[in-house]
């Protein structure tokens, strides 16, 4: 069983749940912005946080966010597989030790991620048939240093990080890749537009990289 915290309605799992599914991996969704509460470390074998409007550095208005760092570290350190997504990647750097803060500049829009060497012949986001770039949906301000230990994967043109690894199966992805048609139309009524071809590539590169991560 695996958790996939969520924290808006229109940031869901999107193609992440698709992959799961196809596999035969059970999920729960747990809903933290209609005030779910966090599941044990124990009670899962592997957590995905998605994105969110709200900031690490904003708990005092969202409490739920000091619960799902304490669960990040929590998992991390039983080793279990974890998978953040944008606020999702900014909780699980800042379970590691990093700092996290808001950013010169919002970055929106679908654009590239450049891998870095290690990103290239990485496992999940890289590997054979993989260029030096990877079609993804930003859509943030707020960014965070790279945690001591963790092997920068991605960066782009205006933030550093925008994946990371910390170990062989915890990923932090600043950028979207979880796009699906239900997703693209929740996003367009809140100001981000993505044409089919883009749409197209991000849906393509997102399944290859989830089957990519599910698969190890």
């Amino acid at each position: 069983m695996w958790a996939i915290l969520q924290h808006a309605a229109w940031e869901g799992p999107g193609t992440i749940a698709e992959v799961m599914a196809a596999r035969g991996i059970a999920s729960r969704i747990y809903r933290m912005d209609r005030g779910a509460a966090a599941p044990g470390a124990e009670e899962m074998d592997g957590l995905v946080v998605m994105g969110g409007p709200m900031g690490v550095y904003e708990a005092e208005w969202h409490p739920h966010l000091k619960a799902e760092v304490a669960l990040l570290g929590r998992m991390v350190a039983a080793r279990r597989p974890v998978l953040g997504v944008c606020l999702g990647a900014q909780l699980l750097a800042a379970a590691l030790g990093a700092t996290v803060e808001r950013g010169p500049a919002l970055e929106i829009g679908a654009g590239e991620a450049e891998l870095t060497e290690a990103g290239r012949t990485d496992a999940v986001l890289g590997g054979d048939g993989v260029g030096a770039t990877l079609p993804v949906v930003h859509w943030h301000q707020d960014t965070f240093a790279l945690p001591a230990g963790a092997v920068r994967l991605a960066s782009s043109a205006m933030y550093r990080e925008q994946a990371f690894r910390y170990g062989e199966r915890v990923y932090g992805l600043q950028f979207h890749l979880e796009v699906n048609d239900t997703l693209a139309r929740a996003w367009r009524r809140h100001g981000l537009e993505l044409d089919s071809r883009q749409a197209e590539q991000v849906v393509a590169a997102g399944w290859r990289v989830w089957e990519r991560f599910f698969g190890r």
